[in-house]
């Protein structure tokens, strides 16, 4: 079997928008084989606990993480209703320093920049980067997001500049493939971006629930978090139904292209468990 771990999961904590229960989540990683898997809710870090403790009964190596919001100017400007106010960044904890910068992010995304969303911004990702790693994120993400609106240039420019924030071997950028016309533009710029300027690539899948056959019942949770029903045109879906917990075969065949990407995630998985495991236990009340 291809060894594979999921960096960019979103659980049951990731309110209205993933329904993935974190004991399902963790027993099913396992029966497919994985020794390891992350969490990474969207700009909270309320499942933590209890992922750690259902991964390690399941005996899964927990990698802690959340995306978070990055507001677009400073996290003290509130304006702006809809996602141009912000972009998403998956943070993953190297080591004890880097869980207690991430709790320090998600706290300031609360406290500081809550406007809808909670959200952090470049100022304080440079204040507390280190013991981080950082990934590019889904097409809403920090550089995906300006290469749709701004331009190839642009988003280089803008992944050197966290590249130069979280330092060399620490941001990555993220391959994702849902079937999405969207997806389709970014991959190719995010393989030339890479080639360009040696910032890794790392192959994700964006999961939000865990079975294949669990689209519908995601698709409704989407509503009742929107206000809407299944029968509106105008509304908020996933015009996919490929956000779920996939074999590592699946991930393999996603991406013949970009096998970099995949040992990337092995080294980056190694990194993060050989650092992670053996101190996080001394933070996980704080």
């Amino acid at each position: 079997m291809q060894p594979f771990t999921h960096l960019h999961v979103h659980s049951e904590y990731s309110l209205l928008d993933g329904s993935s229960k974190i004991k399902e989540l963790t027993a099913r990683a396992k029966e497919m084989g994985m020794n390891s898997l992350a969490i990474t809710d969207h700009g909270v870090m309320f499942g933590v606990i209890d992922f750690y403790k259902s991964a390690k009964s399941a005996g899964i190596k927990p990698i802690l993480g959340c995306e978070v919001y990055v507001a677009t100017t400073s996290r003290f400007v509130k304006e702006r209703r809809d996602e141009g106010n912000y972009h998403h960044l998956v943070l993953l904890a190297e080591n004890e320093e880097g869980y207690r910068n991430l709790i320090k992010l998600v706290s300031i995304g609360f406290t500081e920049g809550f406007y809808y969303k909670p959200r952090v911004d470049v100022e304080s990702l440079r204040m507390y980067s280190k013991g981080l790693i950082a990934l590019s994120a889904c097409a809403s993400g920090v550089v995906p997001k300006i290469l749709l609106t701004q331009g190839y240039n642009a988003g280089k420019e803008r992944a050197l500049m966290y590249d130069e924030i979280f330092g060399r071997g620490n941001f990555y950028l993220e391959l994702q493939d849902h079937g999405l016309a969207d997806q389709k533009k970014i991959n190719p710029q995010l393989l030339q971006m890479s080639q360009e300027t040696g910032i890794p690539l790392v192959a994700t899948n964006d999961i939000h629930y865990i079975e294949a056959s669990d689209t519908h019942s995601h698709d409704i949770l989407l509503c009742i978090q929107t206000s809407k029903t299944v029968l509106d045109d105008d509304r908020m879906r996933y015009d996919s139904d490929q956000f779920y917990l996939k074999t590592p075969a699946e991930m393999y065949e996603l991406f013949p292209y970009a096998k970099e990407a995949l040992e990337t995630r092995r080294k980056l998985q190694t990194a993060v468990m050989s650092k992670l495991i053996l101190t996080i236990t001394n933070c996980l009340f704080l």
